[in-house]
């Protein structure tokens, strides 16, 4: 897969179906959460396939469990390439995480720990499910709040590793890279310097919740100032990449969104020239 430039995109959410479906809106694409469309007919799919019809979709999901010791789940992977074969996403994607434990989801997003054993694990788990779906897939890093006494390597170094290893791409939440540097005390900067820009596919951007202390991934507020920076040094270390602006609660109106949809977009025109002439259709 040649990595593609989409331009600038929106998590689709329920409360916006009308406007999107009614105003078609300068969106140049929109993301799914692939587990609400599994099932066929009903509404979600009734809304759906008329915002295919005029945009690009990528699929996102949130319960691979990649990284779990329990064994693939065969019959939500043939769901999700059913759909993939409904949709015909531009990609799909998951959290580089496990979610289950001895067959009980916990429907968190936990982190693996960093370890060559680990690493093997989710390598060979990610290489069966793209071998199974017929095409590579996107990984994404996510926020944390804990870590492990056992690993061997830093964050920035495994999530390199298992894509270099599993030949798979990056969906880089800049958000979460935020969260968790401030969470660990780590460099922000030295994660994104360490990453292959090849390997960089889409970037998520999003809101948190602030302790002072501590942070949490909450999806529920703006895009901050200190997320806005992390993004433009980013642009300045991947050149244009897919972005979208994620929200799962407190969501706002679909004008509201759009409004800071193109706060991404300008901040994209100034670092990199001509931005809009290199989507790719």
């Amino acid at each position: 897969m040649l990595k593609k430039f989409l331009g600038f995109g929106l998590g689709l959410r329920t409360n916006h179906y009308n406007d999107v479906i009614e105003q078609k809106p300068d969106v140049d694409w929109f993301e799914i959460i692939s587990e609400n469309y599994m099932v066929a007919g009903g509404k979600p799919r009734y809304y759906l396939d008329q915002i295919r019809e005029n945009y690009p979709i990528v699929m996102h999901g949130v319960s691979m469990s990649i990284g779990s010791t329990d064994p693939l789940n065969m019959e939500y992977l043939t769901k999700l390439k059913t759909l993939i074969a409904d949709v015909q996403p531009e990609w799909f994607s998951d959290h580089l995480c496990f979610t289950s434990v001895g067959g009980v989801n916990s429907h968190d997003l936990l982190p693996l720990p960093y370890t060559e054993e680990s690493l093997t694990h989710v390598v060979q788990r990610i290489k069966q499910v793209q071998d199974f779906m017929g095409r590579q897939m996107l990984m994404e890093n996510v926020s944390s709040y804990l870590t492990y006494k056992t690993d061997e390597m830093n964050e920035w170094q495994f999530y390199r590793e298992v894509c270099e290893q599993a030949d798979c791409r990056m969906l880089l939440d800049i958000n979460n890279i935020y969260v968790s540097a401030r969470n660990h005390d780590f460099d922000a900067m030295e994660y994104l310097r360490s990453l292959n820009p090849q390997r960089v596919q889409q970037f998520h951007l999003a809101g948190h919740s602030d302790f002072g202390d501590y942070v949490v991934d909450t999806h529920d507020h703006d895009v901050p100032d200190p997320v806005w920076q992390l993004y433009k040094e980013a642009l300045k270390l991947f050149g244009p990449v897919s972005t979208m602006i994620e929200r799962d609660a407190n969501i706002p109106s679909f004008a509201d969104l759009t409004a800071e949809l193109n706060i991404a977009r300008n901040i994209a025109e100034q670092h990199i020239p001509n931005i809009r002439s290199q989507i790719e259709a």
